[in-house]
C-alpha cells in the first residue's frame, strides 16, 4: 500500500528533534533490518523501507538536517538518491548483516522512481548576508557578494590543454573505482558482497592528465568572483537559508551541473534593539521621579519615533508591551511588538538641594506617618 502523505523524518525513525547522530544511525539499522523487502514480504514493507531510508539519507546529514529543520520538506526537494547515500557508509551501519547496497542499481537504484542521470552534480555552496532590521520589516533586494570555483573556461573543465584529451586510466577503465567481488555462504544460500574503493592508480580521477590546462593548471576549475540579487522576504526569521540552484560548486565530472548556493541570512546588531524572533526589545531607564511620578517619552521604532507614555509608579524591570511594533510575522500575518524593559536610575551623588528634597520625601514616608501618630 503505497503511502499517501509525507510524515514527519523524525516521526519515521521514531527519534526526538534533538536526537544526535548515534541515535539515529540506531534508528534507521533497526528498522531498515525489520522492513527490508528481502526479510520483510508484506505488501507494503519496500514502501516504508524507502521512507525509511529518505529519513536517514536527510537526518544523517548535519547540512541536509538543518534545512529541513528550517524549510521543512521544501528545504530538501530534489534531492536523488545518489545526493542522500553517496556519502554513507553501510557496512559500517549493518556489517555482514546480508544487504548489499549499490547505487547503480537494485533497491537504492531506483529509490523513490529516480535513477541515476549522467555525472553527480557538485558540492553546495553556503555564504552568509548580514542585514539590518529594517531590511527584515520591509522586505527586498539585498547585494550577496561571494567567491567560488567554476568550470575553467579555457578547458571547458577537463583539465587538459585545448586540443589534447585526458587519458583513460586503463586499471579502473575511466571509472576512478576498484570493485571488490565475493561471496559468502549461509545456511539459506550464498549473499554476494561488493566492496568499492577508490582506484590505486588514477586516485579516483578515471584518467591521467599528459598536457594540463596552463589556465587552471589541469585543476578543470578555476575562481571567481560573483554578484547576485537576492530578494529577502519580509519578516524573515533569523539564520534562514534561501536556495539559489546552480551557483554552488562545480563537478569535479566534466559535464555535470554545479550546486546551489544557500545564503543565510542573519539581521544585524542595532543598538535600539535586541531581537527575538518577530519581537523586538529595548531598555528604557527613568530617574527615580519619572518612575514615580510618571512620564511621556519618545521611543524609537523600525518606522520613526512614537510618544509613550510612562504609568506613575512603574517599577524596575517591568515590561512595558507597544503591540504590533516589531518585525513582521514570516509565513503568517500581523507583526511582532516592540517590548520595553524598563530600568531606573538612583542617581549616585545629589546636590544639597537634591538631598534636602529627598530628606522631605522620606519623612513623608507611609511609616514616619504612622510614628508621629503613635506619640501623639
Amino acid at each position: 500500500m503505497a503511502t499517501t502523505t509525507q510524515r514527519d523524518y523524525y516521526e519515521v525513525l521514531g527519534i526526538a528533534r534533538d536526537a544526535d547522530q548515534k541515535t539515529i544511525k540506531d534508528a534507521f539499522r533497526s528498522l531498515a533490518l525489520k522492513y527490508h523487502p528481502d526479510r520483510n514480504k508484506a505488501p507494503d514493507a519496500e514502501e516504508k523501507f524507502k521512507e525509511i531510508a529518505e529519513a536517514y539519507g536527510i537526518l544523517s546529514d548535519p547540512k541536509k538536517r538543518a534545512q529541513y529543520d528550517t524549510g521543512g520538506f521544501a528545504g530538501v526537494e530534489g534531492f536523488s538518491a545518489e545526493d542522500l547515500f553517496a556519502n554513507i557508509d553501510f557496512g559500517d551501519i549493518f556489517g555482514d548483516s546480508g544487504f548489499g547496497f549499490d547505487f547503480g542499481g537494485g533497491m537504492f537504484g531506483d529509490l523513490f522512481g529516480r535513477h541515476r542521470r549522467g555525472p553527480v552534480r557538485g558540492q553546495d555552496l553556503e555564504v552568509h548576508l548580514v542585514v539590518p532590521l529594517e531590511r527584515i520589516n520591509t522586505g527586498g533586494d539585498e547585494t550577496v557578494h561571494f567567491a567560488r570555483l567554476v568550470s575553467c573556461p579555457t578547458c571547458s573543465g577537463s583539465g587538459a590543454e585545448p586540443g589534447t584529451e585526458p587519458r583513460k586510466c586503463e586499471t579502473c577503465g575511466g571509472s576512478g573505482r576498484k570493485v571488490i567481488t565475493r561471496d559468502q555462504k549461509q545456511e539459506k544460500g550464498s549473499v554476494r558482497f561488493q566492496q568499492i574503493t577508490i582506484c590505486p592508480d588514477c586516485q579516483g580521477q578515471g584518467t591521467f592528465l599528459e598536457h594540463p590546462c596552463k589556465d587552471c593548471h589541469g585543476r578543470g576549475q578555476v575562481e571567481k568572483d560573483e554578484t547576485l540579487k537576492l530578494h529577502i522576504p519580509k519578516g524573515i526569521d533569523e539564520a534562514t537559508s534561501l536556495r539559489i540552484q546552480g551557483h554552488g560548486m562545480p563537478s569535479d565530472e566534466p559535464g555535470a551541473p554545479p550546486g546551489d548556493l544557500f545564503v543565510v541570512v542573519r539581521s544585524s546588531r542595532d543598538a535600539r534593539f535586541e531581537r527575538s524572533g518577530s519581537d523586538l526589545w529595548r531598555r528604557e531607564t527613568l530617574n527615580v521621579v519619572d518612575a514615580v511620578l510618571g512620564a511621556k517619552l519618545k521611543v524609537p521604532t523600525l518606522e520613526g519615533e512614537v510618544d509613550v507614555t510612562i504609568p506613575a509608579g512603574t517599577q524596575p524591570d517591568e515590561v512595558l508591551r507597544l503591540r504590533g511594533k516589531g518585525l513582521p510575522n514570516f509565513r503568517g500575518h500581523g507583526h511582532g511588538d516592540l517590548n520595553l524593559r524598563i530600568q531606573i536610575h538612583v542617581p549616585e551623588k545629589t546636590s544639597a538641594e537634591e538631598r534636602a528634597l529627598y530628606e522631605q520625601i522620606r519623612a513623608l514616608g507611609p511609616g514616619n506617618n504612622q510614628k508621629k501618630r503613635w506619640w501623639k
